[in-house]
């Protein structure tokens, strides 16, 4: 066999040594599952997150006031929640989370964002023209939330070599729509130690 073919042969069987090496394995699991696999935000973070806060904010002494005074349940939307951080977190997952866990709270009434208003509205122009009167929903018949829960996520990184640390700071405030008066203010604090390992071929 000459060189070169010797050469191609050779180059060829560790093409398809190396190629044989790579593989795709995918394994269901539960999505209450915790896995952590970069050490940055993920969805379990996002869903303790959101269950603790929430669980502080409606044990708070404002809800039995403001019920007190009015009579009613207050009516709450989730405003912007900012990212801040140093990488790209879905903030829309986590007030979702936020939502979730304030409705089934039972202590506060819950009324649609300002992306979800904005397609009702339009929703309900189309039905005065082309719906049934009976079937009409009125306009301008909204119910005005008292409160927005407004926050952002923050993070502090701390790398040395293949170690690293991410802290996370997520604070949420609750804050009257009329007043401005900030009547809950929550703070969470995450903080991963991340070590990477040496690559091995």
């Amino acid at each position: 066999m000459k060189k070169s073919q010797l050469l191609i042969v050779v180059s060829l069987t560790a093409l398809v040594a190396l190629t044989g090496c790579k593989s795709t394995k995918v394994t269901r699991v539960g999505v209450d599952e915790t896995i952590d696999l970069s050490g940055r935000w993920n969805d379990t973070d996002s869903q303790l997150v959101s269950a603790e806060m929430v669980a502080d904010l409606a044990s708070r002494s404002w809800i039995e006031e403001y019920t007190a005074k009015n009579g009613q349940k207050p009516v709450v939307i989730v405003g912007t929640v900012r990212n801040k951080s140093s990488e790209h977190i879905e903030t829309e997952t986590f007030t979702k989370d936020l939502e979730r866990e304030l409705i089934n709270s039972g202590r506060v009434k819950f009324v649609a964002n300002t992306v979800e208003r904005g397609e009702l509205r339009q929703e309900r122009k189309e039905q005065q023209t082309w719906s049934r009167e009976e079937t009409q929903k009125r306009l301008a018949a909204e119910t005005g939330a008292d409160y927005m829960l407004q926050g952002g996520i923050k993070t502090i990184v701390d790398q040395e070599g293949k170690e690293q640390v991410m802290f996370y700071q997520i604070d949420l405030e609750m804050i009257h729509l009329e007043t401005n008066e900030k009547v809950w203010i929550g703070s969470k604090k995450i903080k991963k130690y991340i070590k990477k390992s040496k690559r091995k071929w």
